[in-house]
């Protein structure tokens, strides 16, 4: 018995250092991991920001278009292919009779 106490001292002194090793290491991967993890989560942020963006723009176009007089124009242009549909199916009153034509 004490001879396995007189190896197991000098084995423990020995497997020391290597467990000091081993540890920096796992704090070393651990440290990588987290910075990959930032790093990834800030290159997200950028392309959700970037989208946003994108889609900010977007709305900023329907406003101006929805607001700005050639809105009307784009409901005038869809009233007139109603209209031709109705011409085409010969039915109703024709557009280009004026009310004095029909008095």
């Amino acid at each position: 018995m004490e001879g396995e106490m007189a190896l197991m001292i000098p084995l423990l002194a020995l497997s020391i250092p290597f467990f000091a090793i081993w540890t920096k290491h796992k704090e070393k991967v651990a440290k990588l991991q987290v910075e990959a993890t930032a790093e990834n989560t800030a290159e997200k942020a950028a392309q959700y920001s970037s989208q946003v963006q994108k889609l900010e723009d977007r709305v900023q176009v329907l406003e101006r278009i929805v607001t700005d007089r050639g809105y009307d124009v784009a409901t005038q242009i869809e009233a007139l292919r109603d209209v031709r549909d109705v011409e085409q199916s010969d039915s109703g009153v024709p557009l280009n009779v004026s009310n004095q034509e029909k008095v």
